[in-house]
């Protein structure tokens, strides 16, 4: 029965506090200005007027309204901005390519050379010819692989320059048997 009671007590103490609200403020109304009084005719002698009524000054809220003190962030201690250091000097990252063997670094620069070689033989052919739109393809993919496989014999990456003429060479084949099929 205890609980019942300290319940139903929590339960009024709900519903007085929910229906009592938040205290309002009275609003402030602005006193009416007062009407200009007409000039008295200077026939009639002027009848003393009572005047008029001052309006009850208006009750001003009970409690004023707390300000909040905002602190003032701290100042941040003025940090010296560090000196750029000068840049050193762009230097690529060194090539990582494998070692070879004498033997293999002859064989590979044979066979770059060869295929390098027959691809431009090849690429030749197509001069001068009206190219469709695979075999114009054909055309810069096998100038981009001659190029690439330059900069790896320039970079001394035989097995990369190697790949890369193979591959320019065995486009150049398809490119010739292309122009060589009638269209």
């Amino acid at each position: 029965m205890r609980l019942r009671e300290v319940m139903a007590v929590l339960l009024l103490l709900a519903l007085a506090g929910g229906a009592a609200g938040c205290k309002r403020r009275a609003p402030v109304v602005a006193a009416p200005a007062p009407a200009p009084t007409p000039a008295p005719a200077e026939t009639q002698p002027a009848a003393e007027t009572p005047p008029p009524p001052e309006p009850e000054p208006t009750e001003a809220p009970k409690e004023p309204i707390p300000e909040l003190a905002v602190p003032a962030p701290a100042p941040k201690p003025a940090v010296p901005e560090p000196k750029p250091t000068p840049a050193a000097p762009a230097v690529p990252p060194p090539r990582i390519a494998p070692q070879l063997s004498p033997e293999r670094q002859a064989e590979l620069e044979r066979k770059t050379n060869e295929a390098l070689a027959a691809a431009e033989k090849n690429l030749e052919q197509s001069y001068g010819k009206k190219l469709n739109a695979t075999q114009h393809d054909l055309v810069q993919k096998i100038q981009g692989f001659l190029a690439q496989s330059r900069e790896a014999i320039q970079a001394k990456d035989w097995m990369r320059a190697s790949t890369l003429a193979e591959k320019a060479r065995v486009l150049s084949v398809e490119l010739v048997r292309s122009l060589r099929s009638p269209q």
